[in-house]
């Protein structure tokens, strides 16, 4: 083999070698003859073809194999610890394996996603659950079909109940994770989120123990007012305004910076909103005065800093020239 050959890269994946081979099979524009493939090379081809192809059967394999780790596990029952701990890594292995998009949709057809949500879910292991949550939102992430399967066998209602009650702090954070991928830029799953009262599991997330679950109800709740403005009347009605200034009277943490945004988005262009936020009784003012003088100069607070004052801007300056303006 030439020197040249020798230091050829060839490509590691599918859809590199067919370009490869595509590019092999046809001549350039030009005047140049066409140099025909060498048999070396055609050999290549065929291996490099055939690894590829082994590999992705492999990982298929690979699928099916956890899985009857997890039907044989949950036949043996529920209790014994190397049990669980087989189970765990089974999980972890297809969480892994389908961050593969394709890999994801063979999991679909091979039944798991039926199976992490009619047995994994409800669970009494607590690793196994909030795995299983896990497992659920890898698939779901951008993958509409997947989203659609998963609101059709049920997933969301569970994946709230996890959200809302569970006793284990994982299981909460992982399960409101996945709740985010099925709603998230997903019309029916926002819908199936409206009717099991998703607003209110949020509204508890925020006011919780747990300083993960908080800071990702927030970021989930700024997240839907912000695509979904439609929903503030539905926000406004349940007393969002005086639940969110609540959270922002609590010991200053990030999650802070999530509420800010989600009053922000209450307030504009919203009547009823900017009323709930003039409440006195609320002493919502004087909080954002305390909390700006607060996060003055603080660069990693900026953006918090931004929101506080883009909402003492739009409740309460714009409040005075109303008033100057009443009184001439």
């Amino acid at each position: 083999m030439s020197e040249d050959g020798q230091n050829r890269r060839y490509p590691q994946n599918l859809q590199g070698v067919l370009q490869m081979a595509m590019a092999a099979g046809s001549g350039a524009e030009g005047a140049e003859p066409v140099e025909h493939m060498s048999e070396e090379r055609r050999a290549w081809l065929r291996e490099a073809l055939a690894e590829v192809c082994k590999g992705q059967m492999d990982e298929v394999e690979q699928i099916k194999k956890c899985l009857a780790v997890l039907r044989e596990g949950d036949r043996g029952g529920e209790e014994g610890g190397d049990d669980g701990e087989e189970r765990e890594l089974a999980f972890e292995m297809l969480s892994e394996l389908c961050e593969n998009l394709d890999n994801a949709r063979d999991l679909m057809t091979l039944g798991g996603l039926d199976l992490c949500v009619s047995q994994y879910l409800c669970h009494v292991q607590s690793g196994l659950r909030w795995r299983a949550a896990e497992l659920l939102a890898s698939c779901a992430q951008n993958m509409p079909q997947l989203q659609v399967y998963l609101l059709g066998i049920g997933a969301l209602p569970k994946l709230l109940q996890l959200t809302d009650s569970d006793p284990h702090p994982t299981v909460r954070v992982k399960a409101l994770y996945a709740v985010s991928c099925l709603v998230r830029e997903q019309e029916a799953g926002l819908q199936a989120f409206l009717t099991h009262d998703g607003f209110s599991v949020l509204m508890r997330g925020m006011q919780s123990e747990n300083e993960k679950l908080r800071t990702k109800s927030a970021f989930l709740l700024l997240n839907l007012l912000t695509s979904h403005p439609e929903q503030k009347g539905t926000l406004i009605s349940m007393g969002m305004v005086e639940q969110l200034v609540s959270v922002l009277r609590t010991p200053h943490s990030p999650l802070h910076e999530h509420v800010l945004g989600a009053l922000c988005c209450l307030v504009e262009d919203f009547p009823p909103g900017l009323k709930d936020c003039r409440n006195p009784t609320l002493g919502l003012e004087e909080l954002l005065r305390q909390r700006a003088r607060e996060l003055q100069g603080k660069d990693e607070s900026q953006e918090e800093l931004d929101f506080c004052r883009r909402l003492s801007l739009m409740c309460f300056q714009s409040q005075q020239s109303d008033d100057t303006g009443m009184d001439r």
